[in-house]
């Protein structure tokens, strides 16, 4: 259920993932970014700030391209880890020159006060989440009353080829399972959005060897599961493996045979305006009441549809 944790992830192993360093975001994260971004010519609001969800992960090209969609707008970099934080620091501020030409803001390196900006963008961050719902109340408190929330992660479909050989050989899980998109849209819905709009799509990445394909998996994340073998594998379990994939591949019509699935689910919501009751009692924050005021009548502007 939407208001559960996560019942295959494993919230330390979670957290580990969360604080390590690693290098440049993966192919296939910067691959959806772009794909996330061509989303936005569908949205009708501006924003006139924005936070960007741990882009170190998510791709500091598809930064690149949000940031340039939106060259006026305050861009908010939020990496909770300090060590992360700096890395994102040396990654993406510009040199003076550079910003002194004004072409695009230089990045705030923090989190935003709650409703400071209009867009939250979150690319591939959900999926490895030990607790999503308190991540997506925490972007419901940044967004100002009528921004919208940007995000993408992985679908339960994904690596059916490495969970069906796992399967087949009486293995553990090789990953944990990853949340359906309906889901998601009840979780966002709970958490106080309003308007969700889910969809999805499946990318196949093909890999020469397995060794190559590995390598990738090693990028994109590591496996939750709280089931997972417990202690480190040995030089013969790898040979083994290394074995049944290009048995498993040798099937294939593939020019590249070594193939895996990714199910990519987008999404975004808006969060409504809070609605004042004749009768009854309400609590409303002293920021989101002046921003009500200063707006008047003018309407709220929503998400384009697609």
């Amino acid at each position: 259920m939407p208001t559960e944790r996560p019942p295959t992830i494993d919230p330390a192993a979670a957290s580990r993932w969360a604080n390590s360093l690693r290098g440049a975001a993966p192919w296939l994260h910067e691959e959806v970014a772009r794909r996330m971004a061509d989303r936005l010519q569908w949205i009708k609001m501006q924003p006139h700030a924005w936070a960007d969800w741990e882009p170190l992960r998510g791709g500091l090209a598809g930064h690149a391209v949000v940031a340039q969609r939106y060259p006026t707008a305050d861009c908010f970099v939020v990496e909770p880890n300090p060590a992360r934080l700096l890395a994102a620091q040396r990654a993406l501020r510009k040199p003076w020159w550079v910003a002194w030409s004004g072409s695009v803001r230089r990045p705030v390196f923090e989190v935003p006060g709650g409703g400071a900006v209009q867009m939250v963008w979150a690319n591939m961050a959900m999926h490895m989440a030990a607790d999503p719902q308190a991540l997506v109340h925490q972007w419901h408190r940044l967004l100002a009353a009528d921004g919208f929330l940007m995000f993408s992660c992985l679908g339960p479909d994904t690596l059916r080829e490495l969970r069906s050989l796992y399967q087949t050989l009486g293995w553990g899980p090789p990953a944990h399972e990853f949340t359906d998109m309906h889901d998601w849209g009840d979780m966002l819905v709970n958490a106080g959005f309003a308007e969700p709009v889910m969809d999805m799509e499946r990318i196949t990445l093909t890999f020469g060897t397995s060794e190559r394909l590995l390598a990738e998996l090693r990028q994109l994340g590591r496996n939750l599961h709280p089931a997972r073998f417990a202690a480190l594998r040995g030089k013969a379990w790898h040979a083994q493996l290394l074995r049944q994939m290009a048995a498993q591949a040798a099937t294939s019509n593939l020019d590249q045979p070594h193939a895996l699935t990714f199910e990519i689910i987008y999404g975004h919501a808006l969060k409504a305006q809070p609605r004042l009751p004749v009768h009854g009692e309400t609590a409303v924050s002293l920021d989101e009441m002046r921003r009500l005021l200063r707006q008047g009548g003018s309407g709220r502007a929503g998400l384009g549809k697609h």
